[in-house]
């Protein structure tokens, strides 16, 4: 009878919790709204932002009392390789003795919750520019300005 291989694992004796591979990994696809379950979406859709980026995760995560690090990686669910959908965060959990840095934050999904709370606060996402405004309402103002429609057109001829 085969015996079966033993389970390879990244955890080593000699790593300790403030070694950045151990660190946890969060991509901007994990709280993305527009994603599915299959997409990499790791929360609930009504606890999600829409298109979060890294720079944005990086931003909130900095003020909490966790060490974070910004990797430029693709996520390998990710369909588009455009620079916007790159980039993995990298944040410490746990001290070398163990503990958490932040007691606040007991498990992953802990930490990507108050990430998705805190990004709809950001003043990025809540002022609109006024740039933005004026092109807005300017293709409400042309967008049809005769009025009715219909075919502008010679008609049938017999």
């Amino acid at each position: 009878m085969a015996t079966s291989p033993p389970i390879r694992t990244n955890f080593h004796p000699s790593k300790k919790h403030g070694d950045v591979e151990r660190w946890i990994c969060i991509y901007p696809a994990y709280i993305n709204s527009k994603k599915s379950r299959q997409e990499g979406r790791r929360l609930a859709k009504e606890e999600c932002v829409e298109n979060p980026t890294c720079a944005e995760i990086r931003d909130v995560l900095s003020v909490t009392n966790l060490r974070v690090g910004v990797e430029n990686k693709e996520y390998s669910r990710e369909r588009s390789r455009e620079p916007q959908y790159r980039g993995r965060i990298r944040v410490q959990m746990r001290n070398d003795d163990g503990s958490f840095c932040n007691p606040e934050f007991g498990s992953r999904e802990a930490v990507l919750l108050y990430v998705s709370k805190k990004i709809p606060q950001l003043k990025s996402r809540q002022v609109k520019s006024g740039a933005e405004c004026y092109q807005h309402s300017q293709q409400n103002h042309q967008s049809n300005p005769g009025g009715g429609g219909g075919k502008k057109g010679k008609g049938k001829r017999r």
